[in-house]
């Protein structure tokens, strides 16, 4: 049965404001339908644009302000800026006059390649980046022709430039011909600038959202109120898959400004007037749990059997030649485990969210990178079709993958107390409610194996992996082959490495437990870089062969990852002395579409591993802001760098024993790294950068430890004692 489609009157009275002149819409290149028809606000616009299956807007004001919707969460990394550039680009507008606002949730934004909307995989701007082009040139063309019949000349003979449309001594701004524009067709193709003549692409643009969030204007999820709204915090089983027994509610009801105690499938919800009420209540509440099968439990047990498991074969990933037979042949051979533990994706922002329904209508805010299956889930709760939900999303205070969960455990709690309570309700997770809370980093183990020929060459190489599958049990599990999730092996499968190494076999073993886990921030690439680039890094040591020079002669000269290198280690001083007591080591990984490379100096702070300096290079082809491409390498090796030297969540007796930031630190100011970017010249294909900073700290950090001790670290995070 196919779903009734959205009005678009109603989609356009919800995304268009009050005296917009021009409203572009634009198709997904590839996608259905016939190109939308451009009108001006009402029904005139709902008409003109009623066939077109729209995915994005470009609204221009007859102030001329340009407002983009854009489809992907803002949650830091920027694209409220690198997307309305695309647009402004194209569209010739002054950069001044450009805003953003968050699309609504709508089939109309779904993912290219993902099909739904939701925001993950470093794919955003490259995802968005020629169909906002395409809208920008689209209104420009539209404008000119409005000026070109204003003025009874060839559109030829005007031009656009800095919001004004010109003709000789003849000029329009752009508000001004707006209305006109409007009643004109949407051209049917319409050219886009050669990269040389681009004037904003490419340059350091300051952020959009800047303004907002330093003033504290910015509404995330967490500032929003509703009229007449409670806030619930729920009582959650303290073990994975447990069950409640039984509750008692009398001292929680008793709690001043508590205004109810109801119980919902993931626990018992203590609803109240306010934050602390509702803390207080639930501290009050007597609940008595079963765990389930997680009881006795402990991650230290879980290492232990993983190691065993990764001594024997498991599902193959990529295989090439007789990898036994080449190692019992090698001249020299070497083993190594390495171990990564899980990891919270520890979000500035607990989660949280606010719904409230009406007869036939539910709203929810939140800051979501997942608005499709968000809608979806609580159109099922509150007994609605998807259309009939509308979803805010607000500014994320950080996701890391995390709100990007299929089971959309906040947002369902929070729909199905507001239909409990017939009130506006918000959840709230505390810090130790996320910490605790699951959807962790897979705990991964990993057992290398090589040969070096008698030059020092690897010529055998075998990588079994042990760790737990994101994909499985959620809508994505069609993504598994063969017994492999691609997102267990990618970085290790697929590693520029093999491409030299004439016998390498990568397997897979994917233990199923009841610890729930999901994609973090670099998903595979998070313990894959660790595992291959410190295995690398023993290489070059055995062989006698400096690091950088081993990588050189493995990686092709025209390689990305060849390019990032050579940009870190020249950044870096790769060779030059460095300060007594100081070390240095690198890594270089590929993930997203770009190759990142990391040089770190070390040292050693009454025992404990101090990163003095980064140099990092990256290749993620054209760039659009490069102020923002640095801000997320930076942003990579502080949230790589926290988990390297100090993130790690264990269970003992099937219980989580961290539970807050005294427990699960971050980094502290005063171990933040001197970082320098270099950004490396590319015209390959256009690559993610929210993820790509975070995978080669780990191991430049244990190599430089290595160089500078003797001492080779193999599991995270990294101590030396």
């Amino acid at each position: 049965m196919s779903r009734p489609q959205p009005s678009r009157r109603d989609f356009l009275a919800r995304t268009t404001a009050a005296g917009t002149g021009l409203v572009i819409g634009f198709h997904l290149p590839g996608g259905s339908g016939s190109r939308g028809r451009v009108g001006g606000h009402g029904a005139a616009a709902a008409a003109a644009t009623r066939e077109a299956a729209l995915n994005a807007f470009l609204r221009i004001a007859p102030d001329d302000t340009v407002t983009v919707l854009i489809k992907h969460s803002e949650m830091g990394q920027g694209v409220s800026t690198s997307l309305p550039m695309a647009v402004a680009e194209e569209l010739e507008c002054d950069w001044r006059t450009v805003r953003f606002e968050h699309a609504p949730a709508d089939p109309a934004y779904a993912h290219t390649l993902f099909g739904s909307q939701m925001t993950g995989g470093s794919t955003s701007t490259w995802e968005s980046f020629d169909q906002l082009r395409t809208a920008g040139a689209t209104a420009r063309a539209m404008l000119v022709a409005a000026a070109a019949a204003r003025w009874g000349v060839a559109a030829a003979e005007c031009r656009a430039q800095d919001g004004v449309v010109a003709c000789g001594e003849r000029r329009a701004r752009f508000g001004e011909l707006a209305q006109e524009a409007a009643g004109l067709p949407v051209p049917a193709a319409v050219p886009l600038k050669d990269p040389k003549d681009w004037r904003l692409l490419g340059r350091a643009t300051h952020r959009l959202d800047s303004p907002a969030k330093i003033t504290g204007q910015a509404e995330f999820g967490m500032d929003v109120r509703r009229p007449g709204m409670l806030v619930a915090l729920v009582a959650r089983s303290p073990y994975f898959g447990g069950t409640l027994r039984r509750f008692r509610a009398d001292r929680a009801k008793a709690v001043p400004g508590v205004v109810d105690v109801i119980r919902i499938p993931s626990g018992v919800a203590v609803l109240a007037q306010d934050f602390w009420a509702a803390r207080l209540g639930r501290d009050a509440l007597e609940t008595e749990w079963d765990a389930g099968s997680v009881a006795g439990h402990s991650t230290a047990a879980q290492v232990e059997e993983y190691r065993k498991t990764a001594q024997t074969a498991g599902a193959v990933a990529a295989a090439l030649g007789d990898v036994d037979a080449a190692l019992a042949a090698s001249a020299q051979r070497l083993e190594a485990v390495y171990a990564v533990p899980y990891l919270a994706h520890a979000a500035m922002e607990p989660l949280n969210c606010t719904a409230e329904l009406r007869p036939g209508a539910c709203e929810i805010w939140t800051g979501t990178q997942f608005q499709t299956h968000d809608q979806a889930a609580a159109a099922a709760i509150a007994g609605l079709q998807p259309q009939q939900v509308t979803v805010h999303t607000t500014f994320l205070g950080g996701g890391f993958g995390r709100r990007a969960n299929p089971a959309s455990d906040f947002v369902s709690e929070a729909v199905h107390l507001a239909k409990a309570s017939g009130r506006p309700v918000k959840v709230i997770w505390t810090r130790e409610d996320d910490t605790q809370g699951g959807y962790y980093r897979p705990l991964w183990v990993s057992r290398l194996r090589a040969g070096l020929d008698a030059s020092g060459r690897p010529a055998a190489w075998a990588h079994t992996i042990v760790g737990q599958s994101i994909l499985a049990g959620t809508p994505f599990a069609a993504m598994i082959q063969g017994g492999i999730d691609a997102t267990s092996v990618e970085g290790a499968a697929d590693s520029p490495y093999l491409k030299s190494i004439p016998d390498h076999r990568v397997d897979l073993h994917s233990p199923e437990l009841p610890v729930p886990v999901l994609w973090w921030r670099s998903v595979g690439h998070s313990h894959t870089a660790f595992a291959v680039e410190s295995f690398v890094d023993e290489l070059a040591h055995a062989a006698g062969k400096d690091p950088v020079a081993l990588r050189r002669e493995l990686l092709p000269a025209d390689a990305r990852v060849r390019h990032a290198l050579d940009g870190a280690a020249e950044a870096f001083g790769w060779g030059r002395p460095l300060p007594p007591g100081h070390a240095a080591g690198i890594a270089v990984h590929e993930s997203f579409g770009s190759a990142v490379a990391q040089a770190a100096e070390v040292s050693l702070e009454n025992g404990r591993i101090r990163v003095h300096r980064v140099a990092c290079a990256i290749d993620c082809g054209p760039v659009v802001n490069p102020d923002g491409v640095e801000a997320q390498m930076q942003s990579g090796i502080v949230f790589g760098l926290a988990a390297a030297l100090h993130g790690e969540i264990t269970l003992r007796e099937g219980k989580v024993e961290q539970s807050n930031f005294h427990d699960y630190p971050l980094l502290r100011m005063f171990e933040m790294p001197r970082v320098e970017v270099r950004i490396v010249a590319s015209q390959q294909a256009m690559g993610g950068v929210g993820e790509p900073g975070t995978p080669p700290i780990a191991p430049a950090v244990a190599n430089a430890v290595f160089a500078l001790t003797g001492t080779r670290l193999r599991s995270l995070p990294l101590r030396l004692t």
